[in-house]
């Protein structure tokens, strides 16, 4: 029956189909709201998984930066970080 209910709520608020800014614009909302007046429990629910997805977003981006680092070696050699340490995909 949780199953449901978390299916449903994805379809209610379409959270897979929002561009970043859109989730953030919300995710600020649902902020300004909880100190305003306080959420239901739906909203505490999509407050919670927009956030999950958010710093998701930011480890993949900042874990993809990382691992496209390159060091140029003082003989003129190029160590790229991320295939040495095995972290590119």
């Amino acid at each position: 029956m949780h199953e449901n209910l978390l299916i449903s709520r994805k379809d209610k608020y379409n959270l897979d189909k929002k561009t970043l800014d859109e989730k953030i614009a919300r995710i600020n909302e649902l902020y300004h709201r909880s100190k305003q007046e306080g959420l239901t429990p739906d909203e505490k629910i999509e407050q919670e998984e927009l956030r999950k997805e958010y710093i998701a977003n930011i480890r993949a981006n900042l874990r993809g930066q990382l691992n496209n680092i390159s060091i140029r070696e003082e003989d003129g050699t190029i160590t790229d970080l991320g295939a040495e340490l095995g972290n590119k995909n």
